[in-house]
């Protein structure tokens, strides 16, 4: 019988050795590269006992299961991250759970987020999500569309815009990872030279199981692992 809770350390203790690793071979401080635990795949109690093995920052992807993980107990130490896409009608419940979200991708959503921190008296912490890949298929700002947003920001006082977030191409493997991310990183660099004062670009979320040493190789400071971190846990 799997012993659930020394699989799970076990895991996140591989997925960590993996980061520092890669973070070392980018002659980078693995300090400086924060996993995201992805759970959407798996239920309340294998997210309390992976909280419990030490992984408090954890991401969903869709709000609902946000909103009810976040409702449970054994949850109330986690620290949620909101990694998929956020309708407009869903922001008013699910920002007072959230400490960052990573995938605003429009105007009209930033105003959404605005004017529900106002009225929760809060400051929003998001990212802008690019779509660096061009997969008509993903959500995200093209990089004319992010040129164009950045001094637009200015006008939305209760939002903190800490970073930018992307997902590699389906097609093309480490190769094409590794360019969507440097395109990141490098328009980062672009954009982040004349940024409002609510602008501070020093996050980039980028990487998944199967490419987060890419990402990381290439200036990725959250990673968002989810089945990795799962291995073993069924038969």
């Amino acid at each position: 019988m799997i012993n659930i809770n020394q699989q799970l350390a076990e895991n996140l203790a591989r997925v960590r050795l993996r980061i520092q690793s890669a973070a070392e071979a980018a002659r980078r401080d693995a300090n400086d590269v924060q996993l995201v635990a992805v759970t959407k795949y798996v239920d309340a109690s294998i997210t309390a006992s992976l909280l419990a093995a030490g992984c408090s920052v954890l991401g969903e992807s869709r709000p609902q299961q946000l909103w009810d993980k976040a409702a449970q107990p054994e949850l109330a130490k986690a620290q949620w991250h909101l990694i998929g896409h956020l309708q407009r009608n869903k922001v008013q419940r699910t920002l007072p759970l959230v400490d960052l979200i990573h995938s605003v991708d429009s105007e009209r959503l930033l105003a959404s987020i605005n004017n529900a921190a106002i009225g929760q008296d809060r400051c929003a912490r998001v990212l802008l999500e690019v779509n660096c890949s061009g997969d008509e298929s993903k959500h995200g700002l093209s990089a004319d569309g992010l040129k164009e947003i950045v001094p637009l920001l200015a006008n939305f006082s209760s939002v903190e815009v800490c970073g930018l977030m992307t997902m590699a191409a389906r097609e093309g493997g480490p190769t094409a990872a590794a360019r969507n991310f440097a395109t990141l990183r490098e328009l980062r660099d672009q954009v982040a030279l004349n940024c409002p004062p609510n602008v501070n670009l020093t996050e980039l979320s980028m990487g998944m199981s199967h490419d987060f040493e890419v990402a990381i190789r290439e200036g990725a400071t959250l990673v968002r692992v989810g089945s990795l971190l799962f291995e073993g846990l069924r038969g």
